[in-house]
């Protein structure tokens, strides 16, 4: 799954490739906010992106869908 995360006053989003389904994302990603917490997320390679949780403008979650091969797409 692909994770979008803007952030405040910042141009660009940063794009993390996880393992965990959108659910277990929102969950952590609200826990942080409530808490007034770093919202941290660990990709598919093992590295850790850390944000602080007020600072976080949006998120945009994708699920995979598989890769399209071929003509006609």
């Amino acid at each position: 799954m692909e994770v979008k995360i803007g952030i405040q006053h910042v141009v660009r989003e940063l794009t993390v490739e996880t393992d965990k389904s959108s659910e277990d994302v929102l969950s952590q990603f609200n826990k942080a906010v409530e808490d007034d917490r770093v919202f941290t997320l660990v990709d598919s390679k093992g590295h850790t992106v850390a944000v602080p949780a007020l600072k976080i403008a949006y998120l945009h979650i994708t699920e995979d869908t598989g890769r399209k091969v071929g003509f006609g797409l």
